[in-house]
């Protein structure tokens, strides 16, 4: 029996390395340019283009159920308003790597910027930090295991979950449902 679990350990360990290298990578671009965490958080309006339409206002809006399947596809409105989630490497910014920001597909709210973003290899895109009160957290108790689920601070969409396996210097993974956000390119 320990055989069998050490010849697995060694079998896994390349796959360990290989996404661990990943994460570090994806650290070293995002900070290429002497770009601190704090700067990153600070300076996001940086990589938002002149007239842009997002919401730069935080105040909370509410809309009717009705409401929000009028301005939702469904796909969104089940994501964003039932707190679903979609299949994996099923949306197009999984791959996105232009410079530019992500905004809340709800309201507009943006919540990351290009430089938060890195390969988690998940298939979902995965950010290590967020623009500052932006988001708000939740416990989520739908599976057995107890995970934090995150929302639009605005809208109050659910945007995905935050794990603690990303890269530093977070060491955070904010696991973001592609569908519940538009990108802005810079």
């Amino acid at each position: 029996m320990k055989r069998r679990q050490f010849l697995r350990l060694i079998a896994a360990a390349p796959l360990v390395i290989t996404v661990a290298g990943r994460l570090r990578s994806a650290w070293s671009a995002a900070t290429a340019g002497d770009k601190s965490l704090e700067s990153i958080r600070k300076n996001w309006k940086s990589l938002l283009v002149r007239d842009a339409k997002v919401s730069l206002s935080t105040e909370p809006i509410q809309k009717s159920k009705a409401e929000w399947k009028r301005s939702l596809s469904g796909a969104q409105f089940y994501v964003l308003r039932e707190e679903g989630t979609e299949r994996p490497f099923s949306s197009a910014l999984n791959g996105e790597k232009r410079p530019g920001v992500y905004a809340c597909a709800g309201c507009a709210l943006p919540l990351f910027t290009s430089q938060m973003k890195f390969d988690s290899g998940t298939g979902w895109p995965s950010f290590f930090t967020h623009i500052p009160g932006h988001l708000g957290t939740k416990q989520d108790f739908k599976l057995i295991v107890p995970r934090t689920e995150y929302h639009c601070i605005r809208c109050g969409g659910h945007q995905g979950h935050v794990f603690d396996d990303g890269p530093p210097p977070t060491g955070q993974r904010w696991c973001n449902n592609g569908v519940a956000l538009r990108f802005i390119p810079a």
